[in-house]
């Protein structure tokens, strides 16, 4: 799955928003026709793309035909957020963008003392401003948040009680400030106004308050000011948990929690958890665009059971891609056959691999970006190191022995997996919870120990849980400082699981530890 990427440089000038007009506060006067563009702007959060059409029809009575071009032009550009890379629709936003600016500019030319005319011309160029930031047109851009500013600006000069306009100018404010030195120079050779981050946010926040269109929108773009610039996470999360619930039907909110999860809070597990819940939505149709979601999912599951060394089940969720032949999202056929290469080479099968790799080279679309094809020819150069593949695997089959309750068979393959490359702190780890379960506790502990030492290669919740494992049996046996030690390692160790870290804290409770 692609990393999701920081704002370009012009988006830290211009701001990455879609800005669309709401109602003002209850003093001042509704914009014509907004409970009908309100719902229209629902199903567009929600992912009701097949919707939006017919109810534009209905809505383009009392709502100015100018705002329905905006509405159109944005429902657009949410489709394309949705899978980003691919281009199909990239001719057709284009056509509608285009079509709403000439709308609405002719509309102030019509009415040059409407406020509401010059509100959507706003809204008009925001909806450009963020495809030309993805498609990494930056001077244009930069102009297009020019001109946004401009026409929110004297939208309220002319009818002070446009309050969303203030979203606008605030979201200006806010990254002509904390834009780098590269991006200051391009505001400076584009005549660009400088801005204040401290007023650019407030004005942010006043308007997501006051609007009856633009909170579901506001809340999207806050989340990636307080995820990259003010290094809020928990803001970013919680705005990001919000959508998903208002708008259970649009898969994106829920991807990037999991990518939230896993990137910057290094919660494997409940990133994991994120993208299965993702999965069942899409496979029980209760999200729309189920298919795009489904192959988002199984890559993100199938990323973090590698991860968390569990790739003969990442293997499964490659297959199930595979089988699929999605089109969508632009790539993930290509990036699904990549990482079932690299995950049968990592169990040893390297003939199963050759063929994914190749595979995957041959599914590579016209523009990929995703460095498929040279990751795959690189793959095929370079094999692993066979003993060390073997011995992973074997590590494998042995933990799904244990957990088939054949402790013996376990205890077989573990042992010979340690043998083979005592090097793997999670085949010691493993051999040690057998070896428990076995009731040899002595030798449980030393394996626990052998994995404690290779914890900084190991992953997160699994050196954790070694630590929490050793904890109880020096607790056991009569060595409270060494187990106390052992769980605060497992309370606080960067990226434990909260199950791990949970069971840690309530034994350091319980032995009156402050």
């Amino acid at each position: 799955m692609t990393r999701r990427r920081p704002p370009a440089v012009v988006a830290a000038l211009i701001g990455v928003l879609t800005f669309l007009p709401t109602a003002a506060p209850a003093a001042a006067r509704d914009l014509r026709g907004v409970d009908a563009l309100a719902r229209i702007y629902d199903d567009i959060l929600d992912a009701r793309f097949d919707r939006v059409e017919a109810e534009l029809q209905r809505a383009c009575g009392p709502a100015p035909k100018e705002a329905c071009d905006v509405l159109h032009a944005t429902a657009l550009w949410w489709q394309i957020l949705l899978d980003p890379d691919n281009r199909s629709l990239d001719d057709e936003f284009t056509d509608a963008v285009e079509r709403a600016i000439q709308s609405t500019e002719a509309w102030t030319v019509r009415e040059p003392r409407n406020g509401e005319a010059w509100f959507y011309v706003g809204g008009a160029y925001a909806a450009r401003v963020q495809w030309r930031v993805l498609r990494n047109q930056k001077v244009s851009a930069a102009r297009d948040g020019k001109r946004i500013k401009q026409a929110l600006e004297q939208a309220l000069a002319l009818d002070p009680g446009l309050e969303d306009a203030n979203f606008g100018i605030g979201m200006y404010e806010y990254y002509a400030d904390v834009a780098p030195a590269a991006a200051k120079v391009l505001r400076f050779l584009l005549l660009l106004p400088g801005g204040d981050k401290v007023d650019g946010l407030a004005r942010m926040l006043r308007a997501r308050t006051r609007g009856r269109l633009l909170q579901g929108e506001a809340d999207y773009q806050l989340h990636i000011i307080y995820l990259w610039y003010e290094r809020r996470t928990d803001r970013a999360v919680s705005l990001l948990q919000s959508l998903h619930e208002r708008y259970p039907g649009n898969p994106l909110f829920l991807s990037q929690l999991a990518e939230i999860r896993d990137r910057y809070e290094h919660d494997l597990t409940a990133s994991l958890d994120t993208w299965r819940a993702l999965l069942a939505a899409a496979r029980e149709q209760r999200v729309n665009e189920p298919r795009l979601a489904e192959v988002k999912a199984r890559l993100g599951i199938a990323r973090l059971l590698n991860a968390l060394d569990q790739t003969d089940r990442a293997v499964d969720q490659l297959q199930a891609i595979v089988d699929l032949k999605p089109q969508q999202p632009a790539g993930g056929l290509a990036l699904a056959w990549l990482a079932l290469g690299e995950s049968q080479d990592r169990l040893g099968r390297r003939d199963e691999a050759v063929a994914a790799y190749r595979a995957a080279i041959a599914a590579v679309g016209p523009s990929e970006t995703h460095g498929v094809r040279a990751t795959a020819a690189e793959r095929l150069r370079r094999a692993p190191d066979p003993v060390r593949a073997s011995a992973y695997r074997i590590s494998l089959d042995g933990w799904r022995r244990l957990e088939h309750n054949d402790a013996a068979g376990a205890e077989a393959l573990l042992a010979r997996a340690v043998s083979l490359y005592d090097r793997d702190p999670v085949a010691h780890y493993r051999y040690g919870r057998v070896l428990q379960a076995r009731k040899d506790e002595d030798a449980a502990l030393t394996q626990y120990e052998v994995a404690i030492r290779g914890a900084r290669e190991c992953p997160p919740p699994i050196a954790a849980a070694a630590y929490l494992e050793a904890a109880r049996l020096y607790e056991r046996a009569g060595q409270r400082d060494r187990a106390i030690a052992a769980y605060r390692a497992a309370s606080t160790w960067f990226g434990g699981g909260a199950d791990t870290r949970a069971a840690a804290t309530r034994a350091l409770t319980r032995l009156r530890v402050p």
